[in-house]
């Protein structure tokens, strides 16, 4: 995340992250006040084994964008809308349009959980366990709106 104050946010990625049994970082690396910092963490993100980076940032938001410019790895923008971002839509803007080449999948402003998901997704396809779980997951929500409908109905 772009800052400690992002924590907050980002945490419910984590959270899902961790649910389904994958090993996470959770590490603030900022594009702009420790730029040597942001480099070397996506230079060195694929030795030390990670397979896809979660990004958050508020106001101009260029973390998700620098790191994917810097690496191979997929790249998943969280937005954030912080104390100093135009409601969120600065940080989500700056994400999401991204020059050809350089994709960073995006997520809805604050929406960390949906990022793990989204990363549980990336790396299920080579993971038949990971599959799994998340069908169960799909499974889960389909009960949920069905408990929502019996208890809407009565």
């Amino acid at each position: 995340m772009g800052s400690s104050s992002d924590a907050g946010i980002m945490i419910a990625a984590k959270e899902v992250l961790e649910k389904f049994g994958i090993e996470t970082e959770f590490a603030v690396v900022s594009a702009h006040r420790s730029p040597d910092w942001m480099y070397e963490f996506a230079k060195s993100a694929d030795k030390r084994g990670i397979k896809v980076i979660i990004a958050g940032a508020g106001g101009a938001a260029h973390l998700p964008g620098m790191i994917a410019a810097l690496t191979t790895i997929p790249v998943i923008g969280v937005p954030v809308k912080s104390s100093n971002s135009l409601d969120g839509w600065d940080s989500l803007l700056s994400i999401v349009q991204m020059p050809n080449d350089v994709p960073v999948a995006t997520v809805a402003v604050n929406g960390a959980h949906n990022a793990g998901v989204l990363a549980v997704q990336m790396l299920s396809t080579g993971d038949k366990k990971l599959k799994k779980k998340l069908e169960e997951l799909k499974k889960q929500n389909v009960l949920k709106v069905k408990e929502q409908n019996a208890l809407i109905n009565k």
